[in-house]
């Protein structure tokens, strides 16, 4: 009796997987689906009755045969195993057959389902080649790249260090991942509240987390600075990943500490300066006061006995009025110079002085000058009395010739241990860029005057228009004690 060839269920035709029907006894293809005549590139019946060593030439029948020897008779039961088949070009693809015992009329068939691994394969490739350039990049940063994991209850890990673990720390990543607190340890008792802080900052408000600290190498006997940035985003369970970079700030750190160690040494040498150059101007204004002014004095004086015996020639008359007057004009020069050299009224206290200097502003530019302050007396130092009212006086010198202000308004108040001098114009205002200027000195000085003093100078714009220059300087506490008492 004649039995029809067995060829695959329609469902099978129509899948999409590779199906191949093939004698278990000869291993001859029986029936092949369309999907796989197409990735194969065959037409018709052009594999029928091949083997399927046609298709699948990297099949070894030693392993094929054990594995078919396994392959039981239960139903459902089956084996894989990863080949390469080929086109009918030749050309090769990786692919995963899945081998089936089933029996048609007394007939023992194996069915196999292919599944390409193409695509599978270039995504492998593809992340490997990634996790390639990925790899190249991390080793080649100045740096550790990490992970850091905070969970809800307070414990925490480091799920991925680059290899810039050991450069940066004096540890292999291995073993800061088994003992995640060895990197507090590291960090400098005194900074270790500060890091703690900045995380704890960053967790809450999901932030950026940034910090910098020193940290002490045992392998080196060394302390290092660095600087910690880190991206955070929640994690699963509440807990809290940052994703960031540490890197050794050490050269940087330093050269900012030497910078500020100058500008401190530079800030001293100043004061120094400054205080030298009161005292001297202090010393030429009274010689000038008490020399020059005595001989004046005693000039005119010895002038007038002589004029009122001259002859009454008008001639002669007129050159002893002409002495007199010069004398004079010497006499009251003395008085400006010596003023400006050190005014007197600065042993009268400061509110005093900063008052006098303010109607002698309004005198000298016609600028209106308006001095305000609640206290009449506060104690301060002599020198740091002196460059305030320095300051004072380079401020006003700013408005008479760039404000083209027509009104100053001079504040003076005591706040605690703070005194503050405020000088507002209604002129034209200050730009930004007005302040970086190459030449312009005076508020350089201005400033470094004030940082003399322990204090800060600001600039800003006035209520209603103009520039507002605002001196703050630490009093003494003593001082500010005594004058809390009167």
């Amino acid at each position: 009796m004649n039995t029809a060839e067995p060829i695959l269920a329609a469902p099978m035709q129509a899948a999409a997987s590779e199906m191949f029907l093939i004698d278990a006894a000869t291993l001859a293809l029986v029936d092949v689906n369309g999907a796989a005549r197409q990735n194969l590139g065959y037409e018709g019946d052009a594999l029928h009755g091949a083997n399927v060593s046609l298709v699948a030439p990297e099949l070894d029948g030693t392993a094929l045969n054990g594995l078919l020897a396994g392959l039981g008779d239960e139903i459902g039961e089956q084996r894989c195993l990863r080949t390469r088949l080929r086109r009918a070009d030749g050309s090769l693809y990786p692919a995963k057959l899945t081998f089936l015992r089933i029996q048609r009329d007394s007939r023992e068939l194996l069915l196999a389902m292919g599944d390409d691994l193409s695509p599978e394969q270039a995504a492998a490739t593809a992340l490997a080649q990634s996790q390639a350039r990925y790899n190249a990049i991390v080793d080649h940063t100045p740096g550790l790249v990490y992970q850091f994991v905070l969970g809800a209850d307070g414990r925490h890990e480091y799920p991925y260090l680059s290899e810039g673990c050991a450069a940066l720390l004096g540890v292999q990543p291995a073993a800061l991942q088994a003992d995640p607190d060895l990197f507090l340890r590291l960090i400098l008792p005194e900074d270790r509240k500060g890091y703690l802080e900045t995380m704890a900052v960053s967790k809450v408000s999901l932030s950026g987390w940034n910090w910098e600290g020193r940290i002490w190498i045992e392998a080196w006997k060394d302390v290092k600075w660095i600087n910690l940035r880190a991206t955070p985003h929640p994690a699963a369970h509440g807990a809290v990943q940052w994703d960031g970079i540490m890197t050794n700030i050490t050269e940087s750190k330093n050269e900012q500490l030497d910078v500020l160690r100058s500008r401190a040494r530079l800030a001293e040498l100043t004061e120094h300066s400054e205080q030298v150059k009161e005292q001297e101007r202090a010393r030429i204004a009274r010689e000038i006061h008490d020399d020059l002014g005595g001989n004046l004095t005693a000039i005119k004086m010895a002038l007038s006995m002589l004029s009122a015996r001259l002859p009454q020639d008008p001639q002669l008359q007129e050159k002893a009025a002409y002495l007199d007057s010069l004398v004079d004009r010497s006499i009251e020069a003395v008085h400006r110079i010596s003023l400006d050299l050190r005014p007197s009224t600065l042993d009268l206290g400061i509110v005093a002085a900063l008052e006098w200097q303010a109607r002698e502003f309004e005198k000298t530019t016609g600028i209106a000058c308006v001095f305000r302050s609640a206290e009449r007396d506060i104690e301060l130092d002599p020198d740091h009395a002196a460059a305030l009212f320095r300051i004072f006086q380079e401020a006003l010198t700013n408005v008479a010739k760039h404000a083209g202000a027509t009104r100053v308004t001079v504040t003076l108040r005591r706040q605690r241990q703070h005194l503050t001098l405020a000088i507002a114009d209604n002129g034209r205002g200050m730009l930004p860029a007005d302040r970086l200027k190459p030449h312009s000195f005076g508020l350089r000085g201005m400033s470094e005057r004030a940082r003399a003093l322990g204090g800060t100078l600001a600039l800003s714009a006035a209520p209603g228009g103009g520039t507002m220059v605002t001196i703050k300087i630490r009093l003494a506490p003593a001082a500010s004690k005594d004058n809390t008492q009167q």
